[in-house]
């Protein structure tokens, strides 16, 4: 059976890089019908907290990463120090006192060979052992190094496939040397390509490293963001780029996975959360909006219409990138006293609308039924008496309503805000 592992460690934030590897080994486990093992590599007393362990376990579930076992490093390292004292009797180990503290150092021996890796997405890569020079496995303190506990806990909770970023191409080597010193089973290794800023150069917190817990405050779908990860570095083919996870289980294998390093795009992450944002369910979005408008004081928790607040989540979500927009977007539906873009009122509002806005406001007033066609009827009507262009009066009369030069319909705008409110905004307006 494929067994894979996520091996975070708890000094920081699950970022971007993290998420891609975490989903390539989910989605390999789902793919092969195997297992996906989470080890939380927490073997740093002083950087590792709780804090760190919480954030990276709430974002895997979040993405949808459910694990099948869980282990943690620092509850193993009797373990470490059973094997240690194993090689150190075969003679393959030896030890070494500390100047700086109390204890002894084991290390084991790296001799002269020529290491082979079959690479399930680079190929063969070669190494040159006699430029490793002998790996410390436990420290004077008694904790273990990085790549003496990973081989160990990958060993004896039956790793069977390594994937992991190419930026551990260099632990590889020293690795395979202690998997055979110890008489373990080699597993297969692959290794994902980097992901880069969109300038080019590593990925930086400017460029996209963001913790994904970030991501889902700033509003990005957890599907969306899945649905970019697996873009970096892996395509369905047919130039598909909306893709269920369920129809991408299908069609996973390693050996599609990209060598070249994959470029993060801020762009094109948000042009695919809008995608999944215009298919969402406008309940579960008006769930999720509610709190944002109760912090702003835009709605009083205990009161107020959850009926109208879904109506306006589908007038504005298929505009919207992330599902923040809406409290800055809409805000012209919660507020007594509109904040108008002064850019906006300098070019739409800098000349006397008196005798346009007041002959609107007398159509409106007199309809029989306040519904969106009725609105757009009687605008329609009144440009053509006036013998204006449709635009004239609708930048002007979206910069008044609204504050903005840009939302969603005009008169799905003024359904909302109702003739009460459209009169007393117009009405600042007629001298």
């Amino acid at each position: 059976m494929v067994r894979v592992r996520f091996a975070p460690s708890p000094t920081g934030n699950l970022h971007i890089g993290g998420g891609r590897t975490a989903l390539f080994n989910w989605l390999y486990a789902q793919a092969k019908d195997g297992k996906f093992i989470l080890r939380i590599e927490d073997t740093d007393k002083l950087r590792s907290k709780q804090e760190y362990v919480d954030e990276i376990l709430n974002s895997l579930q979040w993405m949808g990463f459910n694990w099948d076992e869980i282990y943690y490093q620092s509850h193993r390292f009797n373990i470490y120090a059973e094997f240690a004292q194993k090689l150190l009797k075969e003679g393959k180990a030896y030890t070494e006192k500390s100047p700086e503290r109390q204890g002894e150092a084991i290390i084991f021996k790296v001799m002269p060979q020529q290491v082979k890796i079959n690479d399930l997405i680079r190929g063969e890569i070669e190494f040159n052992a006699e430029l490793i020079k002998d790996q410390v496995l436990i420290k004077s303190d008694g904790t273990p190094t990085y790549n003496f506990a990973c081989v160990v806990d990958d060993a004896t909770t039956d790793i069977t496939h390594v994937i992991r970023g190419d930026d551990h191409i260099s632990n590889t080597p020293k690795q395979a040397l202690l998997y055979e010193a110890l008489g373990f089973k080699l597993p297969k290794f692959a290794h994902l390509p980097l992901i880069m800023g969109i300038e080019g150069g590593r990925l930086s917190k400017r460029t996209g490293a963001t913790a994904i817990s970030d991501y889902r405050k700033m509003g990005y779908l957890p599907g969306a963001l899945v649905n970019y990860l697996l873009l970096l570095s892996w395509a369905p083919g047919n130039n598909c780029e909306l893709i269920d996870i369920n129809e991408a289980i299908k069609l996973f294998d390693l050996s599609d996975v990209n060598k070249a390093a994959a470029t993060f795009d801020l762009k094109k992450l948000n042009w695919l959360n809008n995608q999944y944002l215009k298919n969402e369910d406008s309940d579960k979005l008006t769930d999720e909006i509610i709190p944002m408008l109760i912090e702003k004081n835009y709605i009083r928790k205990d009161n107020f219409d959850r009926n109208y607040i879904v109506s306006l989540v589908k007038l504005f979500q298929p505009r919207m990138s992330v599902v923040n927009d809406f409290p800055d977007w809409a805000d012209f539906f919660f507020v007594d006293e509109l904040n108008i873009d002064p850019a906006a009122a300098e070019k739409y509002l800098n000349k006397d609308l008196s005798r346009e806005f007041k002959l609107l406001l007398e159509r409106l007033k007199v309809l029989q039924s306040f519904d969106i066609v009725s609105i757009e009827e009687s605008f329609r009507g009144l440009v053509s008496e006036l013998g204006i262009e449709a635009k004239a009066l609708i930048h002007p009369l979206r910069v008044a309503l609204t504050g903005k030069t840009i939302g969603p319909g005009l008169f799905e705008a003024m359904y909302y805000l109702g003739s009460e409110r459209i009169c007393k905004r117009l009405g600042k307006f007629i001298r």
